[in-house]
Order: structure tokens, then sequence, then C-alpha cells
């Protein structure tokens, strides 16, 4: 889809982890198959791994599944239904430690980071991560990739009151940044992240196809759809001069 005349110029990028920043099947599938080795005795491991949404046989996550698409909230209550408020926070933080952990170790990059990151700010870009795992998990991987001078707002799904698909974290950053919805291009692999932009009325929806949502998954919610968050720049580039800020305010 091509840029309206009535959009305001791009001046901030919020982009999603899992799927967007890093591969999501590499970096999961070993975390939650430790996972489901430590709570094993609640279940059949494979019906488990399955149940979050891992196909044990080919290691690949289902677009949508409570893993793909929900938080660690979700995970226990699917888990354990009959758990209750208490229990739910007290299973979730143990999860969210585990995931924190074995995660920023993990971790498979789908492109320089670094370089990539870089490229935004020199474009005088305001750039956040909103992602629906935890924000220790997401402090982690920050960290162990050095890309803290990098990221200028950070959002996991205990960030906020209502994670994604509710447009919480957009509203977030815009009021950390001192941007308006319309000014943020919101960048994710599932439909979850695109109903987040379009719930909070951000400026851009954009897909990408590097994680676990499909062309046909992304095209009813995006703007544009790009093979991956690499060629995020070069779209920016193709936008008209006006939809670029090249400071800050």
């Amino acid at each position: 889809m091509g840029a309206r005349r009535d959009r305001l110029p791009v001046r901030g990028i919020l982009l999603d982890k899992d799927g967007t920043l890093i591969d999501c099947d590499a970096t999961w599938g070993p975390v939650i198959q430790h996972l489901v080795a430590e709570f094993a005795p609640l279940g059949d491991a494979a019906a488990l791994m399955d149940a979050a949404g891992l196909d044990p046989a080919t290691g690949r996550l289902r677009a949508g599944s409570v893993w793909a698409a929900g938080s660690t909230h979700d995970l226990v209550r699917l888990w354990w239904p009959e758990a209750g408020r208490d229990e739910i926070l007290r299973t979730a933080a143990r999860i969210d430690a585990a995931c924190a952990e074995r995660s920023a170790h993990s971790a498979v990059p789908l492109l320089d980071l670094d370089r990539f990151l870089q490229d935004l700010s020199d474009r005088g870009l305001t750039v956040g991560i909103a992602t629906n795992d935890s924000l220790a998990s997401l402090n982690a991987f920050i960290d162990r990739h050095e890309l803290a001078g990098r990221i200028d707002h950070r959002f996991g799904y205990d960030s906020v009151v209502q994670p994604k698909p509710d447009g919480d974290m957009v509203h977030a950053f815009c009021a950390a940044a001192s941007l308006e919805p319309a000014e943020v291009a919101v960048v994710g692999d599932n439909t979850h992240d695109l109903e987040m932009a379009r719930a909070a009325g951000a400026g851009w929806a954009v897909g990408v196809l590097t994680g676990n949502g499909g062309r046909e998954d992304l095209e009813p919610l995006a703007d544009v759809i790009l093979n991956g968050v690499a060629d995020l720049t070069e779209w920016l580039s193709g936008l008209p001069q006006s939809g670029i800020s090249t400071s800050r305010p």
C-alpha cells in the first residue's frame, strides 16, 4: 500500500522482537523444550509443547499460538487451567526468569542488529522494542547483544496493563518519546503486532515475513509487507521526504 497524503512524518519505529529481530524458532525451541522438561510431571511433554504452539517434529512455532502471540500469563493459564491468580503470578515469574536466562544465550539474530539500529538512529528516528516476552527477558537479550545504546525504549508484556494485541505498548512508547501514534511505524511478524498498531492508531502497520505469520495472515492488517526487517531502511528511504524526520525534536 502506498503512502497516503494525510500521513504524518515517521518519527518513531516500534519493533517486535521474536520473528522480527531474531529467529523465533531457533531461539525459543530449545527454551520451550527446557520448560517442558522442568514441568514434565504435569503431563506428556509432546502434548505440552504442541499446546504451546511448538511442533515437536519440526521445531517450528505455529502462527497465532500461545507462545508465538501470547504472554507468559497466557502460557500458565494454558498449562495450568485451574491455577488461581497468585499461582499464575508465581509460576509466570519462574518461567520468565528461566526464559530471560536461556533465551539471551540462544537468541539468533536475523541481521546485524547493531548496524541496523544505528541506521535507524542516524535517520533521527526514536527506536523502541515491544514484545509479549517479559521485560527482564528483553533486557537480557539487549544486554547480551550490547544494544543498550541503540534502543531508546523497551516494553515487555509486563510493562503495560494490556499487552499485544491491545495498543498499550504503542501508547507507552508515544508517551515516553513525546510522539503521536500517527508518527509511529509498528513492525512485526505476527497479526497481534499489526492488531496492536491498528488498536493504537499507529501511522504504519508494517509486516515482515521472517517469523511465523504468513503473507495471507498479515495482508488484511498491514499497510506494507517486507521480506524482512532488513528491508525497513530501504522502505523508509522510499517514503516521501515529508515522511521521515531527519532530526530529533
